[in-house]
């Protein structure tokens, strides 16, 4: 195998043999295979609703959901990702079909389609993972060359983050005709194998950061419309004495659910890592039995999920190898899947409230701790005229957004150093698990408003846009002139994704770390820097000086 999709790829080069996730050889040889057959559906569903907009809603939510699931640290099982390679065969028949009847009726002659559209997998696991390592990415590189692998690549990645935020959306209900085509046409255009040249690549992993931000924005009207507008909220984030649930993951839906079930049961719910933010909504905070958050970012599930006296639920990625301490207490659900723990294909979750009500859950309680949480958009821009006269009167001097995905490689401490060095009269912004490295530490306020502010999970980088955009014009400047610089530190797709919205809107001097992607090659990074001016994160106290002008 050749993975290099996550920061903390082997050596800064790529995985071989085990990822460092825990993806092994047949693991990446199914997800490469699952990719290229999700794009022969694409390109079938593509022509159809060009010809006439023929469309089928199980197809849309298929190639996102196939996206989804090869996202790093999401699908280790094998006989799931099998049944996902023989449903995206059912969905290309499908899609076929949707398309010769739509030539039929335009009295249009079929194209006949090669390469995914017409690719027939063999039936056993091992034929498939040795299918799979051909079209791998080293097969990739050696068909395109690694320039253009580097640009396919990070524009598939694009795609992958995009998807996990669009199908939470359609979880919900939002999504639209026109934006499950955007996937179609990009996938259609990956599958077709034509116009892989460099300036054209580079534009479509632009399209992929266009696709990313109505995916955010799709989210966003999701997320508020059924739960409420965040506002700020604190947080408890000691323990309570009683049976216990763990929540992690980023599904506010699978939180829902899970409160609704487990309400007037003597079992208290508590959120980890991404699900931190799930409290700053008022259709979820109204739940009593919401008692805290627990824990810190993903990377440190192995420890805390250890000592977690109850049952845990991974309602999306970051899922590690179960330790054997909590293996028989851990349970996933959506996309996740790993070999021998006990998955939720529906909405009830009564195994884990049994697990939780057979745990002996915490004795006591512990201390009175807090942090806050709920800045999004409405709740910023609420106060914007407050933020506008600080920055005005000088009391403000500069908005640092530090966040992004965080991670167990060595360098991370970057984050907190800066964090701690921001002067006094600056705003810290944060969002996503980076903020674990420094969300515990009181940074006070400035004129009644808290230095730090948690706009929320990855997918709120919406949030920050809005935030910035709404400054900007405030100001009656561009993005680019506002006294805010963008500090990113980055771990999987979503992050890509993130930061490809980012360029998509003109944003330049974005810092990236703790290292570059290693699927970035020299010449890729060049014309990165030279159109957007990216640059690797240094000294803590550089990049300050650097960014303060």
């Amino acid at each position: 195998m050749f993975c290099f999709q996550c920061e903390q790829t082997n050596k800064g080069t790529g995985c071989v043999d085990v990822g460092i996730c825990g993806k092994d050889v047949p693991t990446a040889a199914l997800q490469d295979l699952l990719v290229y057959l999700t794009e022969g559906v694409s390109m079938y569903a593509h022509r159809a609703r060009e010809i006439n907009g023929a469309v089928e809603s199980e197809i849309d939510v298929f190639a996102l959901e196939a996206l989804f699931t090869t996202i790093t640290n999401v699908n280790f099982d094998y006989s799931n990702m099998k049944g996902w390679i023989e449903k995206a065969v059912t969905m290309r028949e499908r899609a076929r079909a949707l398309y010769e009847k739509a030539c039929n009726e335009a009295g249009k002659d079929p194209e006949k389609l090669s390469g995914p559209a017409s690719y027939e997998p063999p039936s056993t696991l091992g034929g498939l993972v040795t299918e799979g390592t051909k079209v791998s990415i080293e097969a990739e590189q050696a068909r395109h060359g690694a320039d253009i692998s580097s640009l396919i690549q990070l524009y598939i990645y694009g795609l992958k983050g995009a998807a996990a935020y669009s199908d939470h959306a359609q979880r919900l209900g939002k999504s639209t005709v026109e934006h499950y085509g955007r996937y179609h046409e990009a996938l259609s255009f990956l599958g077709t194998g034509e116009g892989f040249e460099l300036e054209a690549l580079l534009g479509r992993c632009l399209q992929a950061g266009e696709i990313n931000l109505e995916a955010m924005e799709l989210l966003d009207a999701a997320n508020t419309g059924t739960y409420g507008h965040p506002t700020p909220t604190e947080v408890r984030i000691e323990p309570v004495a009683g049976k216990a649930i763990l929540i992690s993951g980023h599904d506010l839906r699978d939180l829902k659910d899970l409160l609704e079930q487990t309400e007037g049961k003597g079992i208290n719910v508590y959120t980890h890592g991404e699900m931190l933010p799930a409290h700053g909504y008022p259709e979820l905070n109204k739940y009593k039995h919401l008692v805290g958050n627990y824990g810190g970012a993903w990377q440190d599930q192995i420890v805390e999920f250890s000592k977690f006296p109850g049952a845990i639920l991974m309602s999306t990625n970051c899922i590690q190898r179960p330790k054997a301490g909590y293996f028989g207490r851990i349970f996933s659900s959506g996309m996740v899947a790993w070999p021998g723990v006990q998955h939720m294909p529906g909405r009830d979750f009564t195994p884990v409230i049994e697990a939780a009500l057979a745990a002996e859950g915490f004795a006591k309680d512990g201390p009175a701790k807090t942090i806050t949480v709920g800045f999004g958009h409405n709740a910023v821009l609420n106060v914007a005229g407050t933020v506008v006269e600080a920055v005005k009167s000088g009391a403000i001097r500069h908005f640092f957004l530090v966040g992004g995905c965080d991670g167990a490689k060595s360098g991370r401490n970057y984050y907190t150093e800066f964090a701690e060095l921001v002067p006094d009269d600056c705003m810290l912004l944060t969002l996503a698990c980076g903020k674990f490295r420094f969300n515990k530490k009181d940074f006070g306020s400035i004129g009644g408003l808290p230095r730090l502010l948690d706009i929320g999970q990855c997918n709120d980088a919406y949030s920050a846009i809005k935030i910035a955009t709404a400054l900007s014009e405030a100001f009656e400047c561009g993005v680019n002139e506002l006294p805010l610089s963008f500090n990113i530190s980055w771990f999987e797709q979503k992050a890509v994704s993130v930061l490809l919205t980012l360029l998509h809107l003109g944003i330049k001097d974005i810092r990236l770390g703790p290292s570059l992607p290693a699927f970035i090659t020299p010449k890729v990074l060049g014309i990165l820097v030279e159109k957007f001016a990216i640059a690797p994160i240094g000294k803590p106290e550089d990049d300050l000086k650097a960014m303060l002008g």
